[in-house]
């Protein structure tokens, strides 16, 4: 028998204290782009946190109606569009 996979908790973070909202879209939310918010705080970082089961995943954040890479990852895989998807393993 195996155990029940448990699941992880994972900060998402962008610095970018002039950005009026900050979403989070991956495979995670079949790439929703206003499913997962994140939140400011007094410094101007945007931080949300999700429970992940292991696996990887593709992210990206959505700043301002715009699609971006996330800065402090420099993991990334070629997406469909011609840009990059930000990628994270659990």
């Amino acid at each position: 028998m195996t155990k029940k996979e448990a699941k992880k908790r994972v900060t998402f973070k962008l610095e970018n204290p002039s950005a009026q909202e900050v979403f989070l879209a991956g495979s995670f939310n079949a790439w929703s782009p206003t499913a997962k918010s994140l939140k400011k705080d007094a410094k101007g970082i945007w931080k949300t946190t999700m429970m992940l089961s292991g696996g990887s995943y593709e992210y990206r954040f959505v700043v301002d109606g715009i699609w971006q890479d996330d800065p402090g990852n420099p993991e990334k895989s070629m997406n469909e569009f011609g840009s990059h998807n930000s990628v994270l393993n659990v």
